[in-house]
C-alpha cells in the first residue's frame, strides 16, 4: 500500500476529470495505483527539473511508497497533463513573469 499521496490545494485537473471522478480517482490512487488509468503531474525531487509527468501506476513503486510525491495536477492522458503544465507556466509568467513553477505552485499551497 503506498503511503499517503500529498495533494496541492489548487489541484489542476484535466479535461473530463469532475469532482465526482476525482475523488474515485484519489482514492483509486491511495488504494491500488496499478488500476487508476490517469497521468499525475509531480513536484520533482530531483533538484534539477521543477516537475514530473507520469502514468498513476507509477506511484506504486517503493519509492513513492516512502517518499510520496506532491501530486498538482492529474490528467486522463499523457497530452492532456501537457495542457495541464501549459497552464501553469501561462499562470506562472502572468504572477510572477518567469517560470519558476516550482517556487510558484509551492507558495500557492
Amino acid at each position: 500500500m503506498p503511503a499517503d499521496i500529498q495533494y496541492h490545494p489548487k489541484l489542476y485537473l484535466g479535461d473530463g476529470i469532475t469532482a465526482g471522478k476525482l475523488d474515485k480517482i484519489k482514492k483509486k490512487l491511495a488504494r491500488s495505483p496499478v488500476t487508476a488509468g490517469v497521468y499525475v503531474i509531480v513536484l520533482s525531487r530531483n533538484g534539477v527539473d521543477q516537475l514530473d509527468i507520469f502514468e498513476g501506476k507509477t506511484l506504486a513503486w517503493p519509492y513513492y511508497r516512502k517518499n510520496p510525491p506532491v501530486v498538482v495536477g492529474i490528467a486522463g492522458s499523457y497530452g492532456d497533463a501537457l495542457g495541464i503544465v501549459e497552464k501553469m507556466v501561462q499562470e506562472c509568467l502572468e504572477a510572477r513573469g518567469d517560470c519558476a513553477l516550482r517556487e510558484y505552485l509551492l507558495c500557492q499551497g
